[in-house]
């Protein structure tokens, strides 16, 4: 079976194809995708992963066509984001 494999920096995006054996697991998919040396920041006890938007375990069993991502960790709330950008005097409405 055929999955991609997304990770995303604000300055750069990548994206990997491999082909895995059925009851493959998106551990496996990112093994084999070697993206782990191209972004050694990536730490997969600590970023979350998921399948198509959808968070999800490395243990999980994928499907052929399906899209693993590696999620980045949130780096602002984004609930005081609308505030900061007020208090900068952005006044623009919606």
């Amino acid at each position: 079976m055929k999955v991609g494999i997304a990770y995303a920096l604000p300055q750069r995006q990548a994206w990997f194809d491999v082909e895995l054996p059925d009851g493959a697991t998106i551990q496996d998919a990112i093994n084999r995708s070697g993206i782990l040396k191209q972004f050694p920041e990536i730490d997969l006890e600590k970023n979350k992963v998921g399948i198509f938007g959808k968070v999800g375990k490395l243990d999980a069993v994928l499907n052929d066509g399906d899209r693993v991502e590696i999620y980045r960790p949130i780096t602002c709330d984004p609930k005081t984001v609308p505030r900061k950008a007020k208090a900068a005097g952005d006044t623009a409405e919606a």
